[in-house]
């Protein structure tokens, strides 16, 4: 059983250069510390020691076991984010570079030419090998591209994410060394068995904290690299699929078999599939805002394709299933809006769901995991918005899918008794929403149901009542009725028996049939009626000079504004209720 040994030991024995003194030593703090995700301060001077000396020995010719052990002491070093200094430089990088076989051809020569000086003072001042080192480290890159030791390759590709994940010196070095590109040519090679899972797994979860941390890095990769291509291929060969038609995908060898009845995918293909999800949502986060050419059109309806299979399948247990679906949510509201038509592309076939002769499988899907996040009521704005906001824009786009939408939402409205809100249907949950603390919430919601009722005012307050929409139709200037600028077909809202029965009687703002309630200015004389009239402005009055409540009226543009001290001094001689005028309500306009 090895002896515990301090670090200040494990120093010395490396110091003395030979490998097998320092092999047993590293690999006796590998031991101790592999679990390790916190370090103590105290020793911080030590690890920034040890780290300086493993990266000198990896600059020089080691036995395979050795280069392991430095990388592993790298990788478990890398984790302290306040002991960085020997991994950032553009030496260091490199050196790790070049042992996860990603450094290019066009960055070698700088970053090896620096790695010779900083060498001599890593090893304490004895320069010697230093002349020989250039040669050592190219015949040594050549080695390992030839014959690659795949764990030696995970361990490096390992310690660079711990850096870039602590480090801003770390990324902008990455960036310089064109790290990006030299993942991207190993990508390339995704139908080649050679490479193990957790190399594949390793080179994607770099390029995804590439992307996320780099702008540049993010650009680079989609225009210079062809990054939606070439992570469009990664997903294909992962998922193992075949195209029988035109943006239609099945699982290779499972041609014609429904999706719910294919096997769940296994936890590696997931697991890649979800590192290349993120990194296609990175280089994607702006496509919406931006108008696409033809060209690039066809590659997003292409991973459209992927991304419907992606949305179809299931991974092994609901949880991973979930996370797998959610991803996949993610980058679908990414793509531009167009090219969102490839979810209805498939054919109905036996077990589809069909409405007006389309394919709504996807779509259904994405409605019932909508409900799931909703139903789970955790983080909303988080979980919930990504697939409402594209149930919402995909509707606005495809008649066919708002439609069969609407009919799942929003069917005939039969219960005029209970309140919109109440209830365990779809769109009371829905409505429920519209009144929610968080804003982006309560809009979202609203919107989606507003485009569901082809963003018909009359139409939207009859399934959610006035005082839940009034939100909505403040924001859009139609508090005074009417429809916003959308483009909808001229199909008219049907309404059921007993909707026509209770319509007279249903109160708008609360959007139900409500009892009679006693007239409170019953038995006043109209003198009594403007005395109270005046004493409510007068009130207003007073609430608003002291700043406790914002009186507000509605404008011509149905718009809300506030009322001025001016407006409520109108009021005051120009009295609501005259004894000839009789009473003028705009109430039912809406």
């Amino acid at each position: 059983m090895a002896m515990k040994m301090d670090l200040n030991t494990i120093i010395e024995q490396i110091e003395t250069g030979e490998q097998d003194s320092a092999l047993a030593a590293l690999q006796t703090y590998i031991k101790e510390m592999n679990q390790c995700f916190t370090f103590s301060k105290g020793e911080g001077q030590d690890r920034e020691r040890l780290g300086e000396l493993v990266l000198a020995f990896l600059n020089r010719e080691l036995q395979p076991s050795c280069q392991l052990a430095c990388l592993e002491t790298v990788r478990i070093l890398s984790r302290d984010k306040h002991c960085l200094d020997p991994f950032i430089s553009r030496s260091a990088m490199s050196t790790l570079a070049r042992y996860a076989g990603i450094v290019m051809a066009s960055s070698t020569t700088p970053a090896h030419n620096q790695q010779v000086e900083v060498q001599g003072e890593g090893e304490g001042g004895e320069g010697g090998e230093a002349a020989e080192a250039f040669s050592d480290v190219m015949k040594e890159a050549s080695a390992l591209s030839e014959n690659p030791d795949q764990e030696v390759i995970v361990e490096a590709l390992k310690s660079i994410c711990n850096i870039l994940l602590h480090n801003e010196t770390g990324q902008v070095v990455a960036a310089d060394l064109q790290l990006i590109k030299g993942v991207a040519e190993r990508l390339k090679q995704c139908h080649d068995p050679t490479w193990t899972h957790e190399v594949r797994f390793f080179d994607l979860r770099l390029t995804f904290l590439l992307t996320a941390l780099r702008v540049d890095i993010r650009a680079q990769l989609v225009q210079e690299l062809h990054g939606i291509s070439l992570l469009g291929n990664q997903l294909d060969t992962t998922l193992g699929l075949c195209w029988p038609d035109t943006l239609e995908t099945a699982r290779a060898g499972s041609e014609g078999i429904p999706p719910e009845e294919l096997p769940p995918l296994s936890r590696q293909q997931t697991e890649l599939a979800m590192e290349i999800l993120k990194i296609l949502f990175n280089v994607t986060f702006d496509t919406t805002r931006r108008k696409v050419d033809e060209e690039e059109a066809a590659e997003y309806r292409h991973l459209g394709a992927i991304l419907r299979h992606c949305l179809m399948s299931h991974a092994d247990g609901d949880e991973r299933t979930e996370e797998f679906h959610s991803h996949t949510v993610n980058l679908l509201g990414n793509l531009p809006l167009p090219c969102l038509d490839v979810l209805l592309m498939p054919k109905v076939q036996q077990g589809s769901i069909e409405y007006m002769g389309v394919n709504m499988d996807a779509v259904n899907m994405l409605l019932e995991f909508m409900e799931k996040r909703l139903d789970r009521g955790h983080k909303l704005k988080e979980t919930l918005l990504p697939s409402l906001n594209l149930l919402t824009e995909s509707a606005r786009i495809h008649r066919e899918t708002r439609k069969f939408l609407r009919s799942k939402v929003l069917p005939p409205l039969r219960d005029v008794k209970n309140r919109p809100e109440v209830g365990s249907a779809l769109r009371n949950k829905l409505v429920r929403l519209m009144t929610h603390i968080d804003t982006d919430v309560k809009d979202c919601a609203a919107e989606f149901l507003f485009v569901l009722c082809k963003e018909s005012v009359s139409r939207f307050i009859k399934y959610t009542g006035y005082g839940n929409a009034a939100g909505l139709l403040a924001a859009r200037g139609l508090l005074r009725g009417g429809r916003d600028s959308g483009n909808y077909s001229e199909d008219e809202d049907s309404e059921t028996e007993e909707y026509k029965e209770a319509k007279a009687q249903i109160n708008p703002i609360t959007g139900v049939v409500e009892e009679e309630q006693p007239n409170p200015m019953e038995g006043m004389t109209e003198e009594q009626k403007e005395y109270e009239a005046m004493k409510l402005v007068h009130m207003f009055d007073k609430l608003s000079r002291t700043n406790l409540i914002q009186p507000m009226q509605l404008g011509m543009d149905g718009r809300m504004r506030e009322i001025t001290p001016d407006d409520l001094q109108k009021l005051t001689h120009n009295p609501l209720f005259r004894p000839q005028e009789p009473a003028n309500s705009d109430e039912d306009e809406a």
